[in-house]
């Protein structure tokens, strides 16, 4: 660590920067599936629900390895733990592209989403010896608009990339696997578990940290797992979640091929109307968590900043997606849609700055387990909205995403981030 003393250095935005780059990075490969299934779909003679089939096995793996994944980083440190998720889901990112079939891109993407599931658990641990609590909902936030960018940008460079070459839709697989490891390599050069053991942070820095955030504690920490699941907020809390994840799936899983099955757009101009809806959330993630650390600075009221921002984004998404499923022109609907997402991206900043008030140093753990309810919610979405879009309509399938909504603000109302979901005890939080 640097002795020089003064101004504080600000090293923790440089982490910040590269966990936002992990997140945009995580989201290209996301969204990069459901951008190719048209492309996919058309090469293996799939039907609809098969292909729902094929994508649902990334998000079964996303949801089973959430809590491994956010135990992996309080095990052994974000720095390790992220460089060995990142470049592990790179290198099935590229054998995804070697897929003949619909079995073998299905065990593919089963590996993806196990290497993916501890990005989100890990990078919020990463997060939560380096941000100060004024600092928490803006960096959830514009992390979370890392991914939303990765949304926006995804389907603008695959279409392009799958014309330059016969490889078609495996060009990009490729393309992004490298990027993912060109990252990995940058974190652990780049990061330290510990501001203390930066050689970039001066003691000015490492002040206004620790002072915030309190001193580290020496040695490795049981995660007080008994304390966490046995929380009532904490299933409240994932609840909430699980309906979040479920809409936002539903959008990262099926709108392209929605804006072409049900709005007959075409596939050379999918990408631009595919990504429209992404930019908005995009905004939303950021406004959301700019608005709410302004109103915990400016109020000093810690749970109110946190629900009124969250309750009214997912209100405003559950109405403005009835009224895109509803609208009969495509452009009105996409507006609609744009306007949705943008409300719906509100809250995430939020619910991630949540598990950072409550989980302190195990914020790894319970960032999972939430994560972990999200995702059974994700799994669901793939298939449940291709079973519903068949049978009665894509405008059916939007309605359980506008009720979600509404259900998801009033789980919110029910949630205090004011309180820990833990206690040290010498028997759940003793350092070794």
């Amino acid at each position: 660590m640097s002795s020089v003393v003064g101004r504080p250095t600000r090293t923790r935005y440089i982490v910040l920067a590269l966990v936002i780059a992990a997140y945009f990075i995580t989201y290209i490969d996301r969204v990069l599936l459901s951008v190719a299934a048209p492309f996919i779909q058309k090469e293996f003679h799939l039907d609809t629900i098969t292909l729902g089939k094929v994508l649902m096995c990334y998000s079964i793996a996303y949801a089973l390895f959430q809590i491994p994944g956010g135990w992996f980083g309080d095990k052994v440190g974000p720095r390790l733990a992220m460089t060995c998720v990142v470049i592990w889901w790179s290198a099935l990112t590229a054998l995804t592209a070697l897929s003949t079939s619909a079995v073998t891109m299905g065990i593919c993407l089963f590996l993806i989403g196990m290497g993916e599931a501890g990005a989100f658990p890990i990078a919020n641990r990463a997060l939560s010896r380096w941000m100060l609590p004024s600092e928490r909902a803006i960096a959830q936030g514009a992390t979370h608009a890392g991914s939303r960018l990765g949304s926006t940008l995804t389907p603008l460079m695959v279409v392009p990339l799958v014309g330059l070459t016969a490889l078609s839709w495996r060009l990009p697989f490729l393309v992004f696997a490298v990027v993912g490891v060109v990252w990995a390599l940058g974190w652990y050069a780049y990061y330290r578990n510990s501001p203390a053991e930066h050689a970039s942070v001066n003691e000015g820095e490492l002040e206004r940290i620790t002072g915030a955030l309190g001193p580290f504690a020496k040695g490795k920490r049981k995660v007080p797992w008994r304390q966490i699941l046995s929380n009532r907020q904490m299933w409240i809390l994932g609840a909430m979640y699980f309906c979040y994840a479920y809409d936002i799936g539903v959008f990262l899983s099926w709108f392209p091929k929605y804006l072409t099955a049900a709005r007959g757009i075409e596939l050379k101009n999918m990408g631009f109307y595919a990504s429209v809806p992404f930019l908005a959330g995009l905004l939303g993630d950021v406004a959301g968590g700019a608005l709410s650390d302004h109103l915990l600075k400016t109020t000093g009221r810690h749970a109110w900043s946190r629900r009124v921002v969250s309750v009214s984004g997912f209100w405003a998404s559950a109405v403005a997606v009835s009224l895109a499923a509803l609208a009969q022109d495509p452009v009105v609907s996409i507006g609609w849609f744009s306007l949705g997402l943008f409300a719906l991206e509100l809250t995430v900043g939020v619910s991630w700055a949540v598990t950072l008030d409550v989980g302190g140093e195990f914020a790894g753990s319970v960032s999972a387990v939430m994560n972990t309810m999200g995702n059974i919610g994700a799994a669901i979405a793939v298939g449940v909205t291709a079973w519903f879009a068949t049978q009665y309509g894509w405008a059916s399938a939007f309605g359980i995403v506008a009720f979600l909504g509404a259900m998801a603000g009033l789980l919110m109302l029910r949630v205090d981030p004011t309180r820990r979901f833990y206690v040290d005890t010498p028997e759940d939080g003793v350092t070794v």
